[in-house]
């Protein structure tokens, strides 16, 4: 194989990857979108990710914590007791907490 060659190859297997990435986000960026935060319903140690006052997914310290939020598909959390939407920027990876 010659060296054009193989930098053809090379070219043509990086857009392939690039390809595929792209793929990937968009498709999650579409799951995601079928998802909403659901804040006060997750058991103890069951967030999913950070809030304002803890930095990780699974440390929500009691049942049922107004802060702590678990992904539930779109429509679901107002039909459960206790369940609030949350679009608080602070419920993400690191919440509020300084590290």
């Amino acid at each position: 194989m010659q060296a054009s060659d193989k930098s053809r190859t090379m070219v043509a297997s990086a857009l392939t990857a690039l390809l595929a990435l792209g793929g990937i986000a968009t498709s999650h960026s579409a799951k995601a979108a079928d998802f909403e935060k659901c804040a006060g319903i997750a058991a103890a140690g069951k967030n999913d990710c950070g809030t304002a006052v803890s930095a990780c997914a699974g440390t929500a310290k009691q049942d049922r914590d107004a802060h702590a939020w678990v992904l539930v598909p779109k429509g679901t959390c107002s039909k459960i007791a206790g369940g609030t939407v949350t679009t608080d920027a602070m419920n993400k990876h690191g919440g509020g907490v300084s590290h």
